[in-house]
Order: C-alpha cells, then structure tokens, then sequence
C-alpha cells in the first residue's frame, strides 16, 4: 500500500473494486428513491388537507424525519465503499424508479402514492441483496436489512388507512 505525501491509499477492505462499484451503483439507486420518498412525503406534509389533516400531517412528519435521517446512512455507506455519492436532482431523477407526483392530490391519493413509493424503495434495496451477498459486505447488507424493515411496516401501515 502505497502512502506517499498527497497520495489517497487505494481501499483494502476485502471487497474488491468491481464489485464495490456493483453495490455502489445499488445504492445509489437506493439513494435516489429514498430522496424522492423523502421530498414526496414532506410535500405531502405541507399540503394535506381534509377530516384526516392532523393525524396525516404528523404522520408525515414522523416519515420524512425519518427518511431524511436514512438519507446521510446510504451515502455515507457509498463513501466508505470508496465513490462519492450522488447528490444532485439531476442525478436523482435520472436514478430513481419513483417518479414524481404531479400536483396536490387528495389525501386518500397521497396515502396510495407513499404506499407504492415505500414499497418501490424496498424494492430497490431488496434488488442488491445478491450483489451484496456475494461480495460479503455485511455493512451493506445490514443497512439494507434496517431499510427494508421501515420500508415494508411504513407501506403496511400506511395501507392499512386505505382499509374500511
């Protein structure tokens, strides 16, 4: 390992350059829609009106607190995987399978759009689960596992307002 003055040491950390590529690009994805899951529940959370205003309004909050929180965890991983983490709109929308909402829905639409988009963003994390396993990188895989976990309860919970 080469330490020279000015020199970045190259990263040893048993996961070899292909396939820390290979999960960064995952998690990138990953990135992408949990930026968007983010910026749709917050927009939601300004803009719900209607009988059920308070109890989404907190809701929401208590979502995007939370996504917002995920977001730092996933780029940070990416980091320490050696690449740097996307950041922009530009790289997000281009990344992300989530598209974004078009005007103020009702809130019962509201409720559906974060269900599809919360099970999206399992999805996406789920995807990397192969890539990651094989190279052994139980960092990322732990990562994942927390992620799905919030992701598939929150969608349940959410869906379970829609029920009669």
């Amino acid at each position: 390992m080469s330490t020279k003055k000015g020199k970045t040491p190259e990263i040893d950390i048993g996961i070899k350059s292909g396939d820390r590529q290979k999960i960064v690009d995952g998690l990138s994805a990953l990135l992408a829609d949990s930026y968007t899951l983010y910026l749709m529940t917050h927009n939601f959370h300004w803009n719900v009106k209607g009988p059920m205003f308070n109890s989404l309004h907190l809701m929401f909050m208590e979502q995007y607190t939370e996504q917002w929180n995920a977001l730092d965890l996933i780029a940070e991983r990416i980091r320490a995987l050696g690449h740097p983490a996307p950041g922009t709109y530009k790289e997000f929308v281009k990344l992300a399978s989530i598209k974004e909402v078009e005007g103020v829905p009702q809130a019962t639409d509201m409720i559906r759009h974060l269900v599809a988009a919360q099970e999206a963003t399992a999805r996406t994390a789920r995807k990397l689960f192969p890539i990651v396993d094989s190279a052994s990188d139980e960092p990322t895989a732990d990562l994942l596992t927390q992620r799905l976990e919030v992701h598939e309860k929150t969608a349940w919970m959410l869906r379970s307002l829609l029920e009669d």
